[in-house]
């Protein structure tokens, strides 16, 4: 029987997908409701292959390898597995800089 790993949000990557959802409500809720459950059930699918995703590319630069992703177009889900659990912890858009982003999450600086 293959492991299942319990997957969880933490309540920046809820922050996250909210925003997305809400920005893209704005204009067509439909939508909206369609990329929310699209980013939920590529997440789920973590139960049962959390080392599917890549490395983050920007973090394997420095050496960082523990932390995953996986793209939906054109957000990318940042999650990390320990033991048991895949702890999903960002949702974020691809188009802008993850490093700047980052930077702000880590160190609360405003750029």
């Amino acid at each position: 029987m293959k492991k299942l790993y319990d997957v969880r949000w933490s309540e920046t990557s809820e922050n996250d997908l909210i925003a997305i959802v809400q920005y893209i409500a704005d204009d067509n809720p439909h939508k909206a409701y369609e990329i929310f459950k699209r980013i939920k059930e590529k997440a789920s699918d973590l139960r049962s292959f959390p080392d599917r995703g890549r490395i983050v590319p920007e973090l394997l630069e420095q050496g960082i390898t523990h932390y995953r992703e996986l793209i939906i177009t054109p957000w990318r889900i940042v999650y990390r597995v320990y033991e048991n659990r895949v702890y999903v912890l960002s949702v974020l858009d691809s188009r802008q800089n993850i490093e700047d982003i980052l930077l702000r999450r880590l160190t609360g600086l405003q750029l």
